[in-house]
């Protein structure tokens, strides 16, 4: 017989992208739309690229078409974020407001194990069916698309760096007045005022000043009339689209407000400041790129100087909580679980509970997409380490889907706050 020789492989399938790529010129003639995942902190990032010359605009559709657009265009067995965006996207592409030929859409990703990390195809793949020549930008900053046409540079950097500070402390300041302003309305119109400063802070070099620009902002806030009455705190964890999103979680701040609580939110730079140390403890734990690591060491310690001279500020004010120190989380995060585990939001979910609950939030709902494995086991599974860390601590984990009812979820937290009230009397 004759031997055959060793022919390299071909595949059948033609890998050759066929996608459309936002170009560097396409920044003077083209919108780009972005998701409401993070509505406080999206909004200033919109300012901030408006800056660079972009035009973005923050998508506030949230109707039921947004997610039977979803389930439309991705299988339902897909995580619920990606549902969310893909159908925010697409209700927006087919409401006729948008030139489709002069329109992008863009998503952050983290760049971890979890599939936010391959959302780009799952966009790609969604927008091809109707709207082919709408380009996807990433706004990342591990490499995960090197040639969106998005200029990236260490200016534009700490600006977003910077930006979700100024988030933080918004969204914190809002929410410590809104359930106990004396003027209705009065925590919405500082809000806005809030807003309109750090668009102009973002239009020259103000926003670098940011001891200032914070005490701009809790001086503003400590103007609001409030009561002294004490009503039940009730902190957000869980998945970070279904922990901050409006659409994800079904308004879950609005509806703690309306029921006379105040929702306590972590801070988004704790998520970031996981993001660095996980990628840290890559290079410790497992030999991985000890450049790399020794550069993130340096990132952090940088964030963190400035996260503590913000919580600082919030002491010098004193009618304020103030956020937690990062490093203070990290602590409570090894009595529970390892911080080697990093999938999903891994370590960090546990972290903010029982931080909450140490600093006298001990009402938690636990916000995760239904199927998220990781955010299943260092959500819920995670529960009883810190029952017994702090036993008085009241964990309602709730699955976000869109099959779940609205009602249902609504339900077990006013359970949840139900008995968070007698505890309050007593």
């Amino acid at each position: 017989m004759k031997e055959k020789k060793n022919v390299p492989f071909e595949p059948a399938v033609d890998y050759t992208d066929d996608y459309p790529r936002f170009t560097r010129e396409m920044k003077d003639t083209h919108t780009i739309l972005i998701p409401n995942m993070l509505p406080w902190h999206f909004k200033i990032i919109s300012f901030i690229l408006g800056g660079r010359g972009y035009k973005v605009e923050l998508l506030l559709n949230d109707s039921r078409a947004v997610i039977d657009e979803g389930l439309k265009h991705v299988h339902n067995d897909t995580c619920y974020p990606a549902l969310c965006v893909i159908g925010q996207y697409i209700d927006a592409l087919k409401s006729g407001k948008y030139d489709l030929n002069r329109t992008a859409v863009m998503i952050s990703q983290s760049g971890g194990g979890c599939r936010a990390s391959n959302y780009l195809p799952l966009i790609r793949k969604a927008l091809k069916a109707e709207f082919p020549q709408v380009p996807v930008l990433s706004l990342n900053f591990s490499g995960l698309e090197k040639d969106s046409g998005l200029e990236m540079d260490l200016s534009l950097i700490l600006k977003l760096g910077m930006g979700i500070f100024y988030g933080d402390v918004l969204m914190s300041l809002y929410n410590q007045c809104k359930p106990y302003e004396k003027r209705v309305g009065e925590s919405d119109q500082a809000r806005e005022e809030c807003f309109a400063e750090i668009e102009a802070l973002f239009a020259g070099k103000a926003y670098k000043a940011y001891a200032k620009n914070v005490k701009k902002m809790l001086d503003r806030f400590s103007r609001i009339e409030r009561t002294s009455e004490k009503k039940v705190k009730v902190g957000i964890v869980g998945e970070i689209y279904v922990k901050y999103s409006p659409i994800g979680n079904n308004r879950l701040e609005e509806f703690l407000l309306a029921e006379g609580s105040e929702p306590v939110v972590p801070a988004l730079m704790d998520f970031v400041l996981y993001c660095i140390v996980n990628n840290i403890n890559d290079s410790k734990l497992y030999g991985r790129n000890k450049k790399a690591g020794f550069a993130y060491s340096l990132v952090y310690k940088y964030l963190l100087h400035i996260q503590r001279k913000i919580i600082k500020l919030f002491k010098k004010e004193g009618s304020f909580e103030p956020p937690h120190d990062f490093e203070h989380l990290r602590g409570y995060a090894d009595k529970v679980i390892h911080q080697g585990v990093k999938m999903g939001e891994g370590w960090l979910i546990p972290a903010e509970m029982a931080a909450l609950a140490d600093s006298g939030t001990e009402n938690i709902v636990c916000a995760q997409p239904f199927g998220c494995l990781p955010n299943h086991i260092v959500g819920k599974g995670a529960v009883r380490a810190v029952k017994e860390l702090f036993p008085n601590v009241n964990v309602v984990p709730i699955d976000y889907d869109p099959s779940a009812t609205k009602v249902n979820q609504e339900n077990r937290i006013k359970l949840m706050l139900a008995t968070a009230r007698e505890n309050l009397q007593k």
